[in-house]
């Protein structure tokens, strides 16, 4: 047996139902076979001084299964010696329930021509990305048929996002469920409050290769980065959803539904397209001005957006679509998240180094930038910047809140993400980590190359072209 790691054990338990949360349990250690196909839990109860186990075995085809749990040891090491012969190699792997169809090998591509992106897992440099994707569609409790084709050709954002929403959920100890084909997900809090949300993602209109695309041209004007382009995307998106009336389904009807995007709309967004999301649900942008000596944002507001079809802004600024209770959105669902949750936690590949920069959010009231860093992600500087020790998935998780929602989300749902909501006649966030992160980039170097700067970065704002640069 081995003592499992704390970021590994974390991947692990978000095949359980509720994820990081056990309950009245709590869990302190973890083992696993030598051949990984057995893990081996430890848990304190909160009341008695008294230690129980979960053992969860891999099935045929992967899947983790519980198949002991068992409570009342009087100490770790008499738990311990009782699910020892649990983790046996010899033992055979749990069998598939009936009703239960196989999961299909992630990285079995048969006769299909994989997406250039789904390629990039093959690459040594993002081996814990791919390692991290495969741990997680395994974890959903019931992925659609055309999960692992889609995720390995066209489609493979879309299921990124899924995955990462999962990791997110059940990392903020949720239930997590997909008891219909949508919307994709029911959730619930140990309170019992629960909510249905539908995952989306802001495609291009014209497809293209992602996969060392050149970056889309930036808006400078103001109007432009808040109601230009990119919110038009949003706003369609996101109006094709809710025509599709999840809302009214017979197991939705009278809940909690939530929308939850990611953008993919063109080359580079993520980096920028945060404030068309803020213009399309807000009505609301931001220019600077000189105001008694000091540069002030000062709020414009708009009710259609830029081009010719007049498209509604203000999604929350009136009570027209009362049905949706909030939005979910990230700018990080990427390959680049995957490699660094798990880099973060377990260290890097040999020989590539993993730096991280972009700005965090300046909380200061008046603040008009972000605060520049730059960072190797595999540095105690960089896991510090949260509790769990190393990059949790809901980071850059934000939860837009509709003023006129029929059905509140409570803050308690998802008590890790960050929070905006309209109060005292303004919108204001609130966020459980100190640092935010507005919008980053993750660039990969060989060791032999000198480990790049925050000072660097700002002076020459330049990639060679050996570099590579994941958003």
């Amino acid at each position: 047996m081995r003592e499992v790691p704390q970021w590994e054990f974390d991947f692990y338990t978000l095949s359980l139902p509720r994820g990081h949360d056990f309950g009245d349990e709590q869990a302190i250690a973890a083992w696993c076979g030598a051949n990984g196909r057995s893990c081996g839990i430890v848990t304190s109860g909160n009341t008695a001084n008294t230690f129980g186990i979960t053992v969860m075995r891999r099935r045929l085809d992967s899947v983790w299964s519980i198949v002991r749990k068992e409570i009342g040891f009087l100490s770790i090491d008499t738990a311990v010696a009782a699910m020892k012969p649990d983790l046996d190699d010899n033992l055979p792997a749990a069998p598939i329930q009936p009703g239960s169809p196989a999961r299909p090998p992630l990285f079995d591509i048969g006769e299909r021509e994989p997406s250039e992106i789904f390629r990039l897992l093959a690459t040594r440099e993002r081996t814990p990305a791919a390692w991290a994707l495969n741990q997680l569609y395994l974890a959903l409790p019931k992925p659609d048929r055309n999960w692992v084709s889609d995720c390995q050709t066209m489609n493979f954002h879309t299921r990124l996002w899924e995955a990462h929403l999962l990791a997110s959920f059940r990392e903020q100890g949720l239930l997590v469920e997909q008891p219909f084909e949508s919307p994709d997900f029911r959730i619930e809090n140990a309170l019992g409050y629960e909510a249905w949300v539908e995952a989306v993602t802001a495609n291009p209109p014209v497809p293209y290769n992602h996969v060392n695309a050149p970056f889309a041209d930036v808006p400078t004007e103001r109007e432009e980065v808040f109601f230009g382009n990119a919110s038009l995307r949003f706003a369609k998106t996101i109006g094709n959803k809710l025509r599709r009336g999840y809302d009214s389904l017979p197991h939705v009807s009278g809940k909690l539904f939530i929308l939850a995007i990611a953008d993919f709309h063109a080359s580079g967004s993520m980096l920028w397209s945060r404030e068309g999301l803020l213009g399309y649900l807000m009505g609301l942008g931001a220019n600077v001005a000189k105001i008694d000596g000091e540069m002030q944002a000062v709020p414009f507001y708009r009710k259609t957006l830029l081009g010719p079809t007049q498209f509604s802004a203000g999604l929350f600024a009136n009570d027209s679509h009362a049905e949706l209770s909030a939005i979910i959105f990230s700018n990080a669902c990427s390959i680049a998240k995957l490699n660094r949750v798990a880099i973060s936690g377990g260290g890097a590949p040999a020989g590539y180094r993993y730096t991280r920069r972009g700005k965090f959010f300046d909380r200061k009231p008046g603040a008009l930038e972000g605060i520049p860093f730059c960072l190797d992600i595999t540095s105690d500087e960089y896991r510090g910047l949260w509790p769990h020790g190393y990059e949790p998935w809901t980071a850059e998780i934000e939860v837009f809140h509709n003023p006129f929602a029929l059905h509140p989300v409570s803050f308690d749902l998802m008590p890790e993400a960050q929070h905006w909501f309209f109060e005292n006649n303004e919108w204001q966030c609130i966020s459980v980590f100190e640092k935010s992160i507005l919008w980053s980039q993750t660039l990969i170097t060989d060791m032999d190359k000198p480990a790049p700067t925050l000072q660097a970065w700002l002076n020459s704002r330049k990639l060679s072209r050996e570099d590579q640069v994941e958003q």
